[in-house]
């Protein structure tokens, strides 16, 4: 079954929802500002996602743009700073069995579906 990493007050994570909802797929909403990532299940993600931390980090946050930008961290360091931080995640991001996507575009979410 798929699953959706949302932020509801997102508008390009509502536009992930709204693709999945309409492809007719079973999935899981996980609501994650809600719900604390374990920092196994952002390893996986990135695993699934082939992404290293510092690629699923929304620049633009404030938080980010005060205390990321410009240093260096390790990978887990990252990790734990999403964790702290879970509006820095990029969304939405879907997952399938074996493979994740950022879905900004939407588009990036139909190998997942076929």
């Amino acid at each position: 079954m798929l699953k959706i990493y949302h932020n509801p007050s997102c508008k390009k994570s509502r536009a992930g929802l709204k693709y999945l909802q309409e492809s007719g797929k079973p999935f899981e909403v996980v609501e994650y500002l809600k719900k604390t990532l374990m920092e196994k299940e952002i390893e996986r993600l990135l695993m699934k996602l082939n992404l290293r931390p510092a690629e699923i980090l929304r620049s633009q946050e404030e938080y980010y743009r005060k205390n990321v930008k410009g240093k260096k961290f390790e990978d887990h360091e990252l990790i734990r700073i999403i964790i702290q931080n879970p509006k820095l995640l990029k969304r939405p991001i879907v997952e399938s069995q074996y493979k994740a996507v950022l879905g900004d575009p939407v588009e990036n979410i139909a190998p997942l579906i076929k």
